[in-house]
């Protein structure tokens, strides 16, 4: 059995903006270093064996952030747990999405959310593999965590995942489990500046799949 714990970024000015970031590799601002410490004084309070990557740069800084704080001297990039591509809808707002992709329209090159899970829980899996018995951190992305979820309980609409939430899961005979969403380890997993969870991730429905969620098979 392995732990396996996922996290996303920490916010970037699109975020903030209100854009679709999807595979744009947009960098954090200084609001998401700040989450990205705020996250590792967290995990700080457990061990780790391990820390992964998606490879665009909010999510690598962000585990280097973690990973430093953690002690651990790698960050290995895994190039399956990158964001979903949004096709031609990255960098839009939501109002031009809405405009030109209305409800059962496609972004051209958008990934379904099946080939997001089709790439990113396999990838898992055979990190879960090269650590048995372990507990390793992972820093992915709002619509790569969302596939996670969406097949570790298909039947189960999460809330909004927030920028440098974490979210653990077991790994038991090859399936995953998830253990908490969202889960506090302490419940300073909530930066003290901001008002409520959704002031962490303005744009994080959106990136999801809302409102392009209804057009994906």
């Amino acid at each position: 059995m392995t732990e396996l714990y996922l996290v996303r970024h920490g916010e970037t000015d699109w975020n903030a903006a209100r854009r679709i970031q999807g595979r744009t590799d947009i960098p954090l601002n200084d609001a998401g270093r700040a989450q990205a410490r705020q996250a590792a004084e967290l995990l700080a309070r457990r061990r780790w064996d391990a820390v992964y990557s998606s490879p665009l740069s909010r999510a690598h800084e962000t585990a280097s952030i973690i990973a430093e704080r953690l002690g651990i001297d790698e960050v290995t990039d895994v190039a399956e747990l990158v964001e979903r591509d949004y096709g031609d809808a990255e960098g839009m707002s939501f109002e031009q999405i809405e405009a030109l992709y209305p409800e059962g329209v496609r972004a051209p090159g958008q990934e379904t959310r099946a080939e997001v899970a089709a790439r990113v829980v396999p990838a898992l899996l055979a990190l879960a593999e090269r650590h048995p018995g372990e507990r390793i951190l992972v820093v992915s992305h709002g619509g790569a965590i969302r596939s996670v979820l969406q097949t570790a309980e298909p039947e189960t609409q999460h809330p909004r995942i927030t920028n440098a939430s974490v979210h653990s899961f077991r790994v038991e005979d090859g399936a995953l489990r998830l253990i908490a969403f969202d889960d506090p380890i302490e419940e300073e997993s909530i930066l003290p500046e901001c008002e409520d969870i959704d002031a962490q991730n303005a744009v994080e429905a959106a990136e999801d799949g809302e409102p392009l969620q209804a057009v994906d098979a």
